[in-house]
C-alpha cells in the first residue's frame, strides 16, 4: 500500500515498530560480500529450518497483520569485523557470536535463541577477557560508528524495518517543515566534505547546482568504488542501501531534481541487488516517483551498472559513462555543478556522502561540527585490511590519528611483528610511516603531509614490506587502469612502471630515481583529471620516506625483506653441508654442483630462486639472503 501523506507515514512506522516489538529475540546473520562468501547465508537457512522445527514463529519479514510473538531473522549489512566472520548477533542480549559454522546453528538454537544461554567458546575473547557484548569489544569500543550505525542492526533488505527505526524521517522534515534553501544551508553550514577523496564541501557544491537557472537538473551517486583493499561504499550500499537513498531524495529535493542515478560497478553483485530492492519498494510504498507523500515533490532513481574501469570514479568520466560512451574525464570547465550528466547542471556525490545527509538533517549542522575538527567534521569509515589483526570495516570521527586506527581499533600489527607504514588513500594515495603515527586524519593535515584521505581504504604494512614493490604494486595497477586519453598520465605512468619493474629485477641504476622524480612531477603537474594528478604519490611517498630501500635495490642488488625474487640469493653453507646430493637432484636447472660427501655450490648465474633446494636440505645448508 502506497504511503500517501504524512500521516500515514507516522502511522506505518509505529506499525512496524509495534511488529519488531513482538519479536522477543532477533537474530542478525551478517549478509555482508565476506561473510556471505564464508557461508552466512547457508547459516541463515538453517537457523531459519531450525527455528521452525521447534514450532516457534520464525518471522522473517514485517507483516501488518501477523500476531503474537515472533523469533525476527534477518540479513543484516556487515558488521565490521570481517576478521571473525561469520557472524551473528542476538538481541536484545547483544551477543555477537564469530567465526559461525553451520555445525553451530543447533546449539545456538538450542542454548542463545531457547534459553538465554551465551555459548563461550563463539564470543570474543582476549588476553584472557572474554565480550559477550559486542559495543564492549574493543574493536567496536574504540570507534564512533554514525554513518556505519545501523550496519549490522538491521535488516538490509527490509524498507519496513528502516521505516521503523525512524527512516525517511528526514526526508519528511524537508518536504514538510523546513525549505530547500534551509536544507542547503544546513548542509553548508555543517562543514560536510564530500567522502570521496577529494574533499570538496558538499554545501557549496549542492549551492552552485541549485543556483542553475535550467529546469532539468540531476543527481548522481558515485558508487564506482575501485580503490584496491577499499570496500566502504558496497557495505553501505550492501548494508543500510535506505539511508543513501534517503539522502539522495533530499539533494534531489533541495537543489531542484526530478530524478538521481547510482553509478555502481558490476563486481558489486550483492550491492545492487540490495539497491534494486530497496528502489523497488521505495517505489511500492510511494516514497519514490510521482507527488512524493503528496507533496508535489516527483523523484525516481536508477542504476547503472559500471564495467570496472578506474578512472569511472571521477566524475566527468562517470557521468560520461552513465550517457553510453566510454568514460574518459573531460577538460574543465565547465565542471559537472554546470554541464554534467547528460549536460546539465548535476549533485555529485559518492555513497559515504549521501548517508551522511540524513543524519545531518536528522541532528542539524552544529551537532555534527561538534564530532571532530572544526574544517573536516564528522566521522569517516575506513577498510582496515593489510598485516593488521583486526581487518574489517570501522567508522571513527575525523582527526582521529593513525596510532589510536592501527592499535586500539585494529589490535596491532599481525604476528607481533614492527610497523613499517600505511597506504591510505589507494593509489592515488601515499605511504606513511611511524612517524605519522599520530597525525589526525582529517583532509587538510593529510593534504601537509603529502597523503589524502582519499575513498578511505588503509593497507598496513608490517616490516616484511618491500616499499619498492609497493610503489611498483600501485603504479602496475594506476597504469593499467590509465583511461589513455592524455599523454601525461598515458606514457609517464608506463614509464615509470619500467623502472619499477627494472629497480625489483636488479638492473636499476642511480638515474633512475633522478627519472622517478622528473616524471611524477611531470604527471603531477599537467595530467587531465585528479587520477591522473595524483598517480605517482605512493612512489613519491615511497621515495621520500623509503629511499634507503630504493638505493640497496640498485646498489647492493638486495631486497632486505627478500620479497623481490631477482634479489634474492640462494647459498650453500659449506661447514653445514654433507654432501648427499639431493639439492643437485632437486634443481631444475641443474645450477648446483659439488662432489657427494663435499660441500656442494650453486652457480648464482643459472639460479633460478625457485626454492626447491632449500626445501629439499635435511640439514639446514642452504640459506637463503
Amino acid at each position: 500500500m502506497a504511503i500517501e501523506n504524512r500521516e500515514m507515514l507516522q502511522k506505518s512506522r509505529e506499525a512496524f515498530l509495534e511488529q519488531i516489538d513482538r519479536q522477543t529475540k532477533k537474530i542478525y546473520v551478517c549478509g555482508g560480500t565476506g561473510c556471505v562468501a564464508g557461508g552466512s547465508m547457508e547459516i541463515y537457512e538453517r537457523l531459519k529450518e531450525l527455528i521452525e522445527e521447534k514450532g516457534l514463529n520464525c518471522q522473517v519479514n514485517l507483516e501488518k497483520e501477523e500476531e503474537g510473538n515472533h523469533i525476527g531473522l534477518k540479513k543484516s549489512g556487515c558488521h565490521g569485523f570481517c576478521e571473525m566472520g561469520p557472524l551473528l548477533r542476538i538481541e536484545p542480549a547483544k551477543l555477537l557470536y564469530l567465526k559461525v559454522s553451520l555445525d553451530d546453528c543447533e546449539e545456538i538454537v538450542e542454548k542463545s535463541i531457547v534459553k538465554d544461554e551465551v555459548i563461550d567458546r563463539l564470543i570474543y575473547s582476549r588476553d584472557g577477557i572474554t565480550y559477550p557484548v559486542q559495543e564492549e569489544i574493543p574493536f567496536y569500543k574504540n570507534q564512533e560508528r554514525i554513518v556505519l550505525e545501523d550496519c549490522g542492526q538491521i535488516d538490509a533488505e527490509s524498507i519496513e524495518e528502516y521505516i521503523a527505526y525512524g527512516g525517511y524521517s528526514s526526508l519528511e522534515k524537508c518536504l514538510f517543515d523546513i525549505t530547500p534553501d534551509d536544507i542547503v544551508k544546513t548542509i553548508y553550514d555543517s562543514n560536510l566534505r564530500g567522502r570521496g577523496g577529494g574533499g570538496f564541501p558538499a554545501g557549496r557544491k549542492w549551492t552552485q547546482v541549485k543556483s542553475q537557472k535550467d529546469p532539468i537538473k540531476y543527481v548522481v551517486c558515485n558508487g564506482d568504488e575501485g580503490d584496491p583493499g577499499a570496500f566502504m561504499d558496497r557495505s553501505i550500499m550492501e548494508g543500510d542501501p535506505h539511508k543513501m537513498l534517503e539522502g539522495m531524495m533530499i539533494a534531489g529535493y533541495a537543489a531542484g531534481a526530478k530524478e538521481g542515478y547510482i553509478y555502481v560497478r558490476a563486481e558489486y553483485p550483492l550491492a545492487v541487488q540490495r539497491l534494486d530492492k530497496a528502489i523497488t519498494d521505495c517505489r511500492k510504498y510511494g516514497i519514490l516517483g510521482k507527488n512524493i507523500l503528496g507533496t508535489g515533490f516527483d523523484f525516481d532513481i536508477h542504476i547503472v551498472k559500471g564495467a570496472g574501469a578506474f578512472v569511472c570514479g571521477e566524475g566527468s568520466a562517470l557521468t560520461t559513462s552513465i550517457e553510453g560512451d566510454r568514460g574518459m574525464p573531460r577538460v574543465k570547465p565547465p565542471r559537472t555543478v554546470e554541464h554534467g550528466l547528460f549536460g546539465k547542471p548535476t549533485l555529485l556525490n559518492n555513497v559515504e556522502t549521501f548517508a551522511n545527509v540524513p543524519i545531518i538533517i536528522k541532528n542539524g549542522a552544529d551537532w555534527y561540527k561538534g564530532i571532530g575538527p572544526e574544517k573536516s567534521p564528522g566521522t569517516k569509515a575506513f577498510a582496515l585490511t593489510g598485516n593488521i589483526v583486526n581487518t574489517g570495516l570501522i567508522e571513527v570521527p575525523m582527526g582521529t590519528t593513525l596510532r589510536h586506527i592501527i592499535f586500539d581499533v585494529g589490535g596491532g600489527v599481525r604476528g607481533g611483528k614492527k610497523f613499517k607504514a600505511v597506504q591510505i588513500g589507494g593509489p592515488s594515495g601515499a605511504c606513511l610511516t611511524e612517524e605519522h603515527l599520530d597525525l589526525p586524519l582529517d583532509f587538510d593535515s593529510l593534504k601537509k603531509a603529502g597523503a589524502m584521505i582519499g575513498s578511505g581504504g588503509l593497507v598496513v604494512m608490517d616490516e616484511d614490506t618491500c616499499m619498492v614493490e609497493v610503489a611498483r604494486f600501485f603504479m602496475n595497477f594506476t597504469q593499467n587502469e590509465s583511461c589513455g586519453k592524455c599523454v601525461p598520465c598515458r606514457e609517464g605512468t608506463r614509464r615509470m612502471l619500467e623502472i619499477l619493474e627494472k629497480i625489483v629485477a636488479g638492473k636499476g641504476e642511480m638515474s633512475d630515481l633522478d627519472m622517478l622524480e622528473e616524471l611524477s612531477d611531470t604527471i603531477t603537474s599537467t595530467a587531465l583529471c585528479g587520477l591522473g594528478k595524483t598517480a605517482a604519490n605512493p612512489v613519491v611517498s615511497t621515495l621520500k620516506y623509503f629511499r634507503d630501500e630504493y638505493i640497496e635495490h640498485i646498489q647492493d642488488k638486495h631486497c632486505r625483506t627478500k620479497t623481490c625474487q631477482a634479489l634474492k640469493k640462494i647459498y650453500i653453507e659449506p661447514s653445514l653441508c654433507k654432501g648427499c646430493s639431493l639439492c643437485s637432484r632437486v634443481c631444475p636447472v641443474d645450477a648446483i654442483s659439488g662432489k657427494v660427501k663435499e660441500p656442494f655450490e650453486i652457480d648464482q648465474s643459472k639460479c633460478i630462486k625457485c626454492g626447491a633446494c632449500l626445501e629439499s636440505c635435511k640439514f639446514k645448508a642452504i640459506k637463503e639472503a
